[in-house]
């Protein structure tokens, strides 16, 4: 048995990389996770991420972007057409940039933690 030494799962994850060698891909496309890393053959069938990194790139870009959206509201008081204008792509960039990185991110935590899917117990104890 081949051991692999503990990577960190912020930077594999950010970086979109396997969650126990740190060497081969995780992604396949843009968000499709492939079948098993070509490096060192772990197989990402436990990596279900579901609406997670959806949740977190909403908080997130919601929080810059409105803030940002305000900032420029009170200081400048510009028209509804420049918000949109401005804030309109960057939404898109932002949202865009951030779901693969954290889908990423979401994945290699569960590997680290060993989390599952819930199970319910027999009751044999």
């Amino acid at each position: 048995m081949t051991y692999y030494q503990d990577q960190s799962p912020v930077s594999t994850g950010l970086k979109g990389r396997c969650p126990r060698c740190g060497e081969g891909h995780l992604f396949d496309g843009f968000l499709s996770v492939k079948p098993r890393c070509s490096a060192c053959g772990l197989d990402f069938a436990f990596a279900e991420s579901g609406d997670g990194p959806a949740v977190f790139v909403i908080l997130l870009a919601g929080f810059l972007i409105c803030g940002a959206a305000l900032v420029v509201e009170v200081k400048y008081t510009p028209p509804f057409w420049v918000h949109a204008l401005i804030f309109g792509p960057m939404v898109l960039i932002v949202c865009l940039g951030l779901l693969r990185p954290m889908k990423g991110l979401m994945i290699a935590l569960q590997y680290r933690n060993n989390a599952r899917e819930g199970r319910l117990d027999s009751g044999d104890a």
